[in-house]
């Protein structure tokens, strides 16, 4: 007999029980208006695989109690009709229980695995829309470091997954190439005589741009300790020398790590009378697009994000799109959309500065219960052009706004946390300029920083480890273990395995974690082949790819009624609902599901192997169930761990 297909087996046979249900309730209770109708996961399997609660409803209509009119409705239920239902019970104050047929559920589910294989799982959208995804956006100055890492692994991942869930998605870069931080390497590259790159691309670029703002810093606080010392301010001059004291040590650091490039650095910087007024200028020409500060800061751009896209490609991260910030200034739609909003009555100037009025917007429009914000809470002004005449990061991201609703009808800014008011502002612009939809259609997925215990970050100190550190370290890790572990294999087979493993090590610690929590990286957690790991999944995967090689055989007749253990319906349990744990991350942007469903896949399946005998089981059409439980579990490991953007190995 053909045993159907269903891309969502668990949604099959939520449907057949809620039919059962919804035809009782009509004929017995035909003016009951429920106001919807919903099946619950038991909280273990001997209460069934769905509940319904509804009898608590009903119970106070009727003046009965829910036990007995869950009674009632349960004896009335028939399952005949049903492929998928064995039976249903009323169980504790008033709940309807049902419970699968294992035998038909498990076909359902094994047969559909293996048959849709890479496609099992992933249930497309009824609306598909084009959808941007603006990731990692790291500023053009320094290697990117592993606490900016989560950025690109949480964009790729949710870009993986709308692309199975039928979106048409494209993947963005924004380059933030305006504004201070690129001002300040491209001065000191220039004062170096602009030389080639030495080593990595954005590692000789960080090394410059550190030992620049270090000696500018301390330059700078100089002058501020002489001022404070002729005012006579000793608590303010003792606040100064702190700072100094603190950049002073920065610079005894790089002049021991980078003696050359340091001392040629302060020779040249020293000479000019005001390095501020020469970064300041830099700023406004290439604001204003003049030529040689635009030759300048591009180059210096160029090579810090070929180095990105050198350490982004080991991760198997890749862009559709990098956008220029600074191409939104000099082709006027920065100083369009700012001509728009002072022709409303929410811009104003305070002291030079044009001031953006979010407040008032969120008020006039009553937009503050769509955005989320209590009615309370007042949303600071925006600064839209400082007193200097330049532009802030923010006002120019209003224009990336809308030149990316040219192209999508749904954008997701991948961003910290910590830039939560300035995503609100930008939506409040939105629609203080008639962008209302596109302001609902702009989503701010925010995640939280990485910690490193014993380890303090500070980009613009130079005190970072980088993602390339990151994952050569994991690597190496993974090399040892993989030596322990697989002695037999050839040197180019573990140097190959391990390069895998580290890296979804590293990927998978930085999206295992709910987004709006921190990470708390550590090698212990990271490199874990027993547990909550990217390599114990891997190995996992692995595993029941050598069961199915051991075994040697096709799978001509396997008998799914004989899955009758505890561990075997569990599994499939997990197998059927795979497809509603995809649609769940894909609708509500839960890469971190994902994750935890593959290790909890994982833990389930080592059990089950730990447990009961596969390739010798008797008899034959049991072993063949079993091998056939096995190849789901590995296609549903892989299919998991692809949408994470980790390789699934078939041996380790």
């Amino acid at each position: 007999m053909e045993i159907e297909v269903s891309v969502n087996p668990f949604g099959k046979l939520r449907e057949e029980c809620l039919g059962l249900l919804v035809e009782v309730l009509k004929e017995d209770f035909p003016d009951f208006q429920f106001s919807s109708l919903v099946l619950d996961l038991p909280p273990s399997m001997q209460f069934g695989e769905l509940s319904s609660s509804v009898c608590f409803e009903l119970a106070k209509m009727i003046r009965e109690s829910p036990r007995v009119v869950a009674e009632k409705i349960a004896s009335r239920i028939d399952v005949s009709a049903s492929s998928l239902v064995e039976r249903v019970e009323a169980a504790g104050g008033g709940y309807i229980n049902f419970y699968a047929d294992y035998a038909n559920f498990s076909a359902l589910t094994l047969e559909s695995a293996r048959r849709l294989d890479k496609e099992y799982g992933f249930v497309k959208t009824e609306m598909p829309k084009k959808v941007i995804v603006e990731h990692t956006s790291v500023n053009p100055v320094h290697p990117i470091h592993i606490g900016q890492a989560r950025n690109p692994i949480l964009g790729d991942a949710l870009a993986r997954i709308l692309r199975a869930r039928g979106h048409e998605v494209y993947t963005h870069y924004y380059i933030d190439d305006v504004g201070r931080q690129t001002a300040v390497i491209a001065y000191g590259y220039k004062k170096l005589g602009m030389p080639k790159p030495e080593g990595k691309p954005d590692h000789f670029i960080g090394v410059i741009y550190t030992i620049t703002n270090c000696i500018i810093e301390i330059q700078r606080l100089k002058r501020q300790v002489e001022d404070a010392k002729k005012k006579a301010d000793s608590e303010e001059l003792q606040r100064l020398q702190r700072q100094l004291d603190d950049w002073m040590a920065v610079a005894v650091e790089l002049q021991t790590k980078h003696r050359e490039t340091f001392d040629r650095l302060l020779d040249e910087i020293l000479k000019d009378e005001n390095p501020e007024e020469e970064i300041g200028k830099l700023i406004r020409d290439y604001e204003a697009g003049k030529e040689e500060a635009k030759k300048l800061i591009r180059r210096v751009c160029e090579i810090c994000l070929e180095g990105f896209r050198q350490t982004l490609s080991r991760a198997g991260i890749y862009f559709d799109s990098w956008d220029w910030e600074s191409e939104l200034t000099w082709t006027g739609k920065v100083q369009d959309v700012i001509a728009r909003l002072e022709k409303t009555p929410y811009v104003f100037y305070e002291g030079g500065v044009l001031e953006f009025d979010a407040e008032k917007v969120a008020r006039d429009l009553d937009l503050k219960k769509i955005f989320g914000l209590k009615e309370d809470y007042e949303v600071p002004s925006l600064t839209l052009i400082r007193a200097d005449g330049t532009t802030l990061y923010t006002t120019r991201d209003i224009a990336y706004s809308i030149e990316k609703f040219k192209k999508a009808e749904w954008v997701i800014n991948v961003v910290g946390m910590e830039q939560s008011l300035p995503q609100l502002q930008i939506k409040l612009a939105l629609c203080a300029l008639g962008y209302v939809d596109y302001a609902k259609n702009l989503t701010h997925f925010a995640y939280n920083l990485v910690n490193l215990p014993g380890y303090k970050m500070s980009s613009r100190r130079g005190r970072y480890i980088t993602f390339d550190e990151v994952m050569d370290e994991a690597i190496e890790k993974a090399y040892q273990e993989v030596s322990k572990r697989s002695p037999h294999l050839s040197e180019e087979e573990r140097r190959k395995i391990s390069n895998f493993v580290g890296i979804g090590a590293v990927k998978y610690a930085l999206v295992e974690v709910d987004p709006t929590k921190p990470v708390t990286f550590t090698w212990e957690r990271v490199i874990n082949f027993e547990r909550n790991s990217a390599p114990y999944i891997q190995y996992s995967h692995a595993r029941a790819c050598s069961i199915l090689r051991k075994a040697k055989k096709e799978i001509k007749n396997p008998d799914y009624a004989l899955l009758t253990h505890n561990l075997e319906k569990e599994l499939i349990l997990m197998l059927a609902r795979w497809p509603e744990i995809f649609i769940d991350a894909a609708e509500n942007l839960k890469p971190h599901i994902i994750a935890e469903f593959a290790n909890a896949l994982a833990d389930k399946f080592n059990s089950f192997y730990n447990a009961l005998p596969v390739i010798k089981a008797e008899p034959s059409e049991l072993s063949e169930a079993r091998l056939a439980l096995t190849d789901a579990v590995r296609i549903v490991l892989r299919n998991s761990l692809n949408l994470i953007g980790i390789e699934a190995p078939q041996r380790m």
